[in-house]
């Protein structure tokens, strides 16, 4: 169909639910994450201390992490500050340039690599482009910038195809 490059390899409410030993078992050793409204609302400058823990445990677990988003440098500095990340910013997604320098940054093959995101036509995208294992999240929130929202009708969509081909229904936005 031709929304499948659109379409994540898996789907989760939020990054607290990633399926760990389901990452492992696939040899997934590079989580490269999105911020906004996958790890904090857009409006949100630093990351709270439930995201700090995960990311630490996430490294715990052998994980190598990045972040990678579209937003300026800026935003992603502030919010990078207490994460110690591999920080990337005007990404350029659905490009897949930034995503490959992290790969190789990390040495790793796109087989050995997760993009967790909120948005199909963005991180979803992206990962599949790359050959990465996509992942989608719902947003955090409501919230979205202008062009989000504008975006986030067409996904829903889009989505709407995923949903019923898989026999799931979307997790609610709070």
């Amino acid at each position: 169909m031709i929304f499948d490059r659109f379409f994540p390899d898996m789907y989760v409410r939020s990054v607290y639910e990633l399926p760990i030993d389901e990452l492992k078992k696939r040899s997934i050793k590079v989580l490269v994450f999105d911020i906004d409204n996958t790890l904090a609302p857009f409006d949100v400058a630093k990351p709270d201390d439930d995201i700090v823990e995960l990311l630490k445990f996430l490294k715990k677990q052998g994980f190598k992490l990045s972040i990678l988003s579209n937003n300026n440098k800026e935003r992603i500095e502030i919010f990078n500050e207490n994460l110690g990340t591999l920080a990337v910013y005007k990404a350029g997604k659905p490009g897949i340039k930034k995503l490959r320098a992290v790969m190789k940054r990390f040495d790793a093959l796109p087989e050995e690599t997760a993009m967790i995101g909120d948005q199909a036509f963005t991180d979803v995208w992206c990962g599949n482009r790359a050959g990465a294992l996509s992942i989608l999240t719902s947003p955090i929130c409501k919230r979205d910038q202008l062009i989000t929202k504008v975006k986030r009708g067409m996904e829903r969509f889009v989505m709407g195809f995923y949903f019923r081909r898989e026999g799931i229904k979307p997790f609610k936005i709070n």
